[in-house]
C-alpha cells in the first residue's frame, strides 16, 4: 500500500465519515483499514475514495464510502454476529463486514462478480467469508438465524425470506422504494414484527430475484 492511497483512505474517513457523523469507532477502523481500490476495475482505481458510487462490472455499482459506512453502523456489530449479506457486487462491503463480524455469509446473482469478490477477498486473507450465487431475496435458510442482514440492492418491500432469517432483536438494513430512488431503512425484529428508522434517503440498483423486482 502507497502512502498516497493511505492517506486518500484517511481523508475519506475524516471529510465523508466523520464530518456526516459516522462515529461507531469500529466501523471507521474498517473503513480507514480495507483497501477499497483492491475491489475496483483498473480504470476506476484512482477515483477509490470519491465521494460516489461508481460503476463496476454487470451494470452493478461499488456504494459511495458514506453509504457503506451508515449501512454498516447500523448494524451494530461488535465481532460475535452472523451477518448475511444480500448482492456481494465487488466484495468492498463484504470486507468491511468480514472486519466487524464473526461470520459472513454473502449472496450473489452474477457468478462472474461472486467469484472476482471471492478471488480478491481471499488474496487479502479473509477466512470468515463464504460466497455463494444464487437468488439473495431468498436468503439462505441452512444458515439462519442470522444476527443481522444487510441488503445492497433496492426492494419496493422488504422480502419475506430475510426478514423470517433474521433472529429476534436483530437488524436488517435496506434500501425500499421505487427502482429510481429510495430510503435507506434499519428494520429491528422486536416481538417478531419489524420496527423501522429510516436512515438516508439513497439509490441502489435493484434487488433482482424471486421476492425482489423481476
Amino acid at each position: 500500500m502507497t502512502d498516497d492511497l493511505q492517506e486518500a483512505r484517511n481523508d475519506m474517513v475524516l471529510k465523508q465519515l466523520l464530518h456526516r457523523g459516522i462515529r461507531n469507532p469500529r466501523v471507521l477502523d474498517a473503513m480507514r483499514k480495507v483497501p477499497r481500490e483492491r475491489f475496483l476495475p483498473p480504470s476506476q482505481r484512482d477515483r477509490a475514495y470519491a465521494d460516489q458510487a461508481l460503476p463496476v462490472d454487470c451494470q452493478q455499482t461499488i456504494s459511495q464510502p458514506y453509504i457503506v459506512a451508515l449501512m454498516t453502523e447500523a448494524m451494530e456489530l461488535d465481532g460475535e454476529q452472523r451477518v448475511l449479506e444480500v448482492g456481494t457486487g465487488t466484495g468492498y462491503q463484504t470486507a468491511i463486514l468480514a472486519e466487524l463480524a464473526r461470520e459472513v455469509v454473502t449472496i450473489e446473482r452474477h457468478a462472474a462478480l461472486s467469484e472476482q469478490a471471492a478471488r480478491v477477498l481471499n488474496e487479502l486473507g479473509y477466512r470468515n467469508i463464504e460466497a455463494r450465487v444464487g437468488d439473495g431475496t431468498l436468503g439462505c435458510p441452512e444458515r439462519a438465524p442470522f444476527d443481522a442482514v444487510m441488503v445492497t440492492a433496492a426492494a419496493s418491500r422488504c422480502p419475506p425470506a430475510l426478514f423470517e432469517q433474521l433472529r429476534e432483536g436483530g437488524v436488517l438494513v435496506i434500501p425500499l422504494g421505487g427502482r429510481d430512488v429510495q430510503t435507506l431503512e434499519a428494520v429491528c425484529k422486536v416481538g417478531g414484527a419489524p420496527e423501522s428508522e429510516s436512515l438516508s434517503a439513497c439509490r441502489f440498483v435493484p434487488l433482482i430475484g424471486e421476492q425482489g423486482w423481476h
